[in-house]
């Protein structure tokens, strides 16, 4: 039986207290012992970023990568070994930033990733200045006449895309945002995760307590998940409301490694070499070194 010790690292936590990382972290470690998903069934891809450490605090397979780069990354891992759960967490400056492009490849070839975004809106890690998802007029160390740029919409941007797997979590209901993030694990396909969660040092506007006042969840309200334009509708509300839970499921089309011919037999870590042996390819490496 998989337990949340399976899970434990020996490696404390370098974030700041009361950041909204460690509701995220205790709800993916949640997520994945209600799965029974072992350590070595799950590979962690993050960034670079505050939240982008969150493997290091984690006992699983884990590879930190450069920023921006974390979901194509991701996507080679995946298909090299789509019997992997792959994961990937990172923030919202990481994923919208220069990420941006590989966000939404990846929503519209459905590639099967759990893509969990630290969406606190600042850069934390490089201290303060105002994210893509920064509400306009939100004033840091670098933008003290405010941010003048409109916000980027993670969940309207994947729907448009085609992600077939859309949701909102909140960093400190830890509850509701385990269940996000388990239904994402059982996801055939791509799946957002974008999680609210405050940055307590650099971002003094969206706390806890400003969340807390304007979400509500979507399953509650009814929200039917399988309506594709009540979920196009659900997204464009942020403000005095902003609606969390599951915005949208599609759960009939193929992710893309089931496209690929290649990988219809066996992932490829099990395809024979080719007639290559072992000291061949690492005479190969080693010319290439």
């Amino acid at each position: 039986m998989v337990t949340r010790d399976d899970y434990a690292s020996p490696v404390r936590p370098t974030w700041c207290p009361g950041c909204g990382n460690f509701g995220t972290w205790n709800s993916l470690k949640n997520a994945l012992v209600k799965a029974a998903l072992a350590p070595h069934e799950v590979l962690i891809v993050s960034g670079i970023g505050c939240g982008s450490k969150l493997p290091d605090y984690t006992h699983a397979n884990g590879l930190n990568t450069i920023h921006g780069r974390p979901v194509i990354i991701a996507t080679g891992a995946q298909l090299a070994n789509h019997r992997l759960k792959v994961i990937t967490t990172h923030g919202d400056g990481d994923s919208f930033g220069l990420g941006l492009g590989h966000f939404i490849n990846a929503a519209r070839r459905n590639v099967a990733l759990v893509d969990i975004i630290q969406d606190n809106q600042v850069y934390g890690l490089t201290k303060g200045q105002y994210s893509p998802t920064s509400d306009p007029g939100f004033v840091t160390v670098t933008s003290p006449r405010g941010a003048i740029e409109n916000r980027v919409n993670p969940v309207l941007l994947a729907l448009s895309a085609g992600a077939t797997f859309v949701a909102r979590g909140f960093a400190r209901d830890v509850e509701h945002l385990s269940w996000i993030i388990g239904e994402a694990l059982q996801h055939r396909g791509y799946a957002l995760v974008d999680v609210m969660q405050p940055c307590v040092t650099f971002n003094r506007r969206n706390t806890y307590d400003w969340y807390g006042e304007r979400a509500y969840k979507l399953q509650e309200a009814g929200h039917d998940v399988g309506d594709l334009q009540a979920a196009i509708h659900k997204a464009q509300e942020w403000g005095e409301r902003i609606p969390m839970g599951i915005f949208y499921r599609r759960e009939d089309q193929p992710a893309y490694h089931e496209y690929l011919s290649v990988l219809q037999s066996a992932p490829l870590v099990d395809q024979p070499l080719g007639g290559w042996t072992p000291e061949q390819l690492q005479a190969l490496v080693e010319e290439y070194v």
